[in-house]
């Protein structure tokens, strides 16, 4: 059963249509995926719904809903979540040291990043699931397996 670490790049495009939502879907019906998001995520896909908000791109009414169906997923199982503990900042200020400067990686994704190798290392996630150009190419470089929904198949 392939196990897919997804971050919160991708997973928006599960709960709002844009661009890659298609792909992700074909993704997370697969009856035989493991779906797994860091604890993070809970927080960051918040983040994004609301400045979906800002940019008045949804209403406060669409806000509302996609959060319910956000936590109904959760709720019934749908991700696995991982909890974000020390060890897992430590691997991150790593990631940092070795990728800031170079490709512009940034706290909040050299957290998720530093899940997702962990879980590469454990044998549980099989791929980084991510639209975020700079954690892809990361990621690549520290020797994961990456789908970018934005890019198709």
């Amino acid at each position: 059963m392939p196990g897919y670490f997804i971050d919160t790049s991708a997973l928006a495009k599960l709960y709002h249509a844009e661009v890659g939502s298609p792909q992700m879907e074909m993704l997370v019906q697969a009856p035989d995926n493991r779906l797994i998001i860091s604890q993070l995520s809970v927080i960051e896909l918040q983040s994004v719904f609301a400045a979906k908000v800002r940019m008045r791109v949804i209403d406060q009414a669409s806000l509302n809903q996609l959060r319910g169906l956000f936590f109904a997923d959760l709720a019934a199982g749908r991700f696995k979540v991982v909890l974000v503990s020390g060890r897992y900042f430590r691997s991150a200020d790593r990631l940092i040291r070795t990728h800031a400067i170079s490709r512009a990686l940034r706290t909040l994704d050299a957290l998720q990043l530093a899940v997702a190798v962990e879980l590469h290392r454990r044998g549980t996630g099989t791929a980084l699931v991510a639209s975020d150009k700079n954690l892809c190419e990361v990621a690549a470089v520290e020797g994961l397996q990456v789908l970018n929904p934005i890019k198709g198949p």
